[in-house]
């Protein structure tokens, strides 16, 4: 079945404008059916070495374990699977791998060697008292190979982990421990990292609190009997990283990153409608207060209860992968309990570079950028791993099922990094850009946009044609009445494109192809009478996307709503009206004929009237 779906995946793809940022064009990481955290390291023979979570199952079922295969071609081919756990024992799951400097790598684990069948949970969740699934409990373990991936040993070593408050809170008091693992283990100051998320019960949403921690050991780089490994929980005392003082319960899957001056970074997610993040000074003993993740203009980031790490690259810069929207974990309406898991579709990145504090080093954060998407809006896309190669960048990722590997575009890295500094104006696919001299015109002659559907080659059915439109103006209004044309090229049944102020201090854009129609407002209380604004518009044909940046900022719904930026209709055939734009107080006007990112939008805002 696997084999199929790939070939209609190939089929479909042909029949579509190649577009990178399609989930669809990356390369698949072979699994056994269920498909989950698909990690990378370099070994030192110049081979990627892949582990993954897979099994003949669904997430959680018998069967599930650890394996792992190499590519010598950047992630297009790979090797055999090999078994660090067999799939008929204990279910083993969810691993990070450390490479040391002398070739060796270890790879960590959730192990059920006791062979639990089930565990108390929370009631009324688990109505008989009893959860049975058992992948996220028992001992943390790991393995080893010194020959770059392709043996493990036969021994299995367990980690010793300190009881903290959340362990001795649940139902066995820490005799039994409920935790996992994600992303990079890491190297810092000579000892070796190993990130785990522990867990105080199962419940609603599953895990129903946790938190994090750092195993380090001191003498992994220079000790080759791995039995004699020491092993310390941090950070001190017995609180893990928690969420921010008055959020949830919730503070999983931590990401960790070292900055220049050897302070750490960490990232997780909780189910408050943010990400959080904390710095420690002393090597992961001591953590700062967690707070909110922001930019670096103060605006808060908005993100669900989904995987969300940063990396920081070999140029010393940073990338930030989450999802841009407030999803919520909401008790009190039982049908919305597992929203905060959900719209993991489409993956945005976000650039980081350094900057001084009074404390030590910190991140500053550019505004997102869309980095992958599939044209399933259900579809969930977790769990990546950052891979650099010879100047280039690849993201791993799986909804479950399938694991690929992407290349990112290097420009689009480079327009984050440089997005606080850009006051460049982007002329690529510029076709109209008024006034050429003087006033602006009450009208002018539309240039052709782009068709967003075409059909086939073969005569039959639908080409996608990944097409964009950017519309950037400046303005100013005297009043906010809603209805106020900006822009209008519709013919008189509708056909073309709208753009209006809207209700509460809002921009809309109206999208007609004179079959289907579509619309999108900016965030509420975005404009003020008397003042004037810079306005860019985006209509992204590739993920089906709508976004506002309205002097220099990327609406994501602020308080009003979970989502700043909306989808449209796969069938809308293209933005083409009449013959002509109407133009309405507009000072300045630029149209694309292509999707403009973010960072051009931010530089368009930030050179003004030039």
């Amino acid at each position: 079945m696997r084999f199929f779906l790939t070939l209609f995946a190939a089929a479909v793809l042909q029949a579509q404008m190649p577009d990178p940022r399609n989930i669809v064009a990356g390369s698949v990481i072979p699994d056994e059916g269920y498909s989950d955290q698909p990690y990378v390291v370099k070994t030192n023979d110049g081979a990627w070495l892949c582990v993954v979570t897979t099994g003949p199952g669904q997430e959680g079922a018998g069967g599930q374990h650890i394996v792992t295969r190499r590519s010598t071609d950047r992630g297009k081919t790979w090797s055999e699977a090999v078994d660090v756990e067999p799939s008929n024992g204990p279910e083993a799951s969810y691993a990070v791998m450390l490479k040391i400097p002398s070739g060796r790598v270890y790879v960590f684990y959730n192990h059920n060697t006791d062979n639990i069948r089930q565990v108390i949970g929370d009631k009324p969740t688990y109505r008989d008292g009893w959860v049975k699934r058992v992948d996220s409990l028992g001992h943390f373990v790991f393995k080893y190979s010194d020959d770059h991936g392709r043996s493990w040993s036969a021994q299995r070593y367990d980690i010793p982990q300190k009881d903290f408050e959340i362990d001795k809170r649940n139902p066995y008091q820490g005799k039994i421990k409920f935790f996992w693992t994600v992303g990079k283990a890491f190297l810092h100051k000579n000892a070796g990292y190993v990130p785990l998320h522990k867990v105080g019960g199962f419940g609603e949403g599953f895990f129903t609190s946790s938190e994090g921690v750092l195993l380090r050991s001191d003498n992994i780089l220079t000790e080759r009997d791995a039995s004699k490994l020491r092993w310390a929980t941090l950070p001190e005392g017995d609180k893990g990283i928690r969420a921010p003082a008055g959020g949830g319960p919730i503070a999983e899957e931590h990401s960790f990153s070292t900055l220049s001056d050897g302070s750490l970074f960490v990232v997780f997610r909780t189910i408050d409608g943010h990400s959080a993040y904390s710095y420690s000074r002393d090597d992961g003993r001591t953590w700062e207060p967690s707070e909110y993740m922001r930019y670096a203009d103060g605006r808060l980031m908005k993100h669900p209860r989904a995987a969300n790490f940063a990396w920081r690259c070999e140029n010393g810069k940073y990338v930030y992968w989450f999802h841009n929207h407030g999803g919520r974990f909401i008790l009190e309406h039982p049908r919305r309990r597992t929203i905060a898991y959900e719209e993991r579709n489409p993956v945005w990145l976000v650039g980081g570079v350094e900057a001084d504090s009074p404390k030590g080093k910190i991140i500053r954060w550019s505004q997102p950028e869309i980095a992958l998407y599939d044209d399933d809006p259900i579809i969930r896309m977790s769990y990546p791993d950052l891979v650099e190669e010879g100047g280039k960048y690849y993201l791993t990722e799986t909804q479950k099922e399938i694991a690929r590997v992407h290349e990112i575009d290097t420009a689009l890295l480079e327009g984050m990094w440089n997005q606080l500094e850009n006051r460049t104006v982007a002329t690529s696919g510029l076709i109209l850009n008024l006034p050429e001299s003087g006033a602006m015109p009450a009208t002018v002659a539309m240039p052709e946009l782009p068709a967003f559907v075409e059909r086939s080659r073969g005569g039959h059915g639908t080409r996608d044609m990944r097409a964009g439109v950017a519309i950037d103006l400046s303005v100013r209004f005297e009043t906010l009445a809603p209805g106020q044309v900006l822009l209008d090229n519709r013919t008189p049944d509708g056909k073309g494109f709208l753009l209006q102020t809207g209700g509460n201090g809002s921009v809309e854009l109206v999208l007609n192809d004179g079959r289907t129609e579509n619309r999108w407002s900016s965030d509420q209380n975005a404009l003020s009478a008397g003042a004037s604004h810079h306005i860019t518009v985006t209509v992204d044909g590739g993920p089906k996307i709508i976004t506002f940046v309205m002097d220099g900022k990327l609406h994501d719904g602020g308080g009003q709503r979970q989502f700043g930026w909306g989808r449209f209709s796969r069938d809308l055939r293209g933005l083409n009206g009449g013959t002509q734009l109407r133009i309405g107080k507009v000072e300045r006007l630029r149209i694309y004929n292509r999707a403009i990112r973010t960072s051009e939008a931010v530089g368009n805002f930030r050179a003004g009237g030039r």
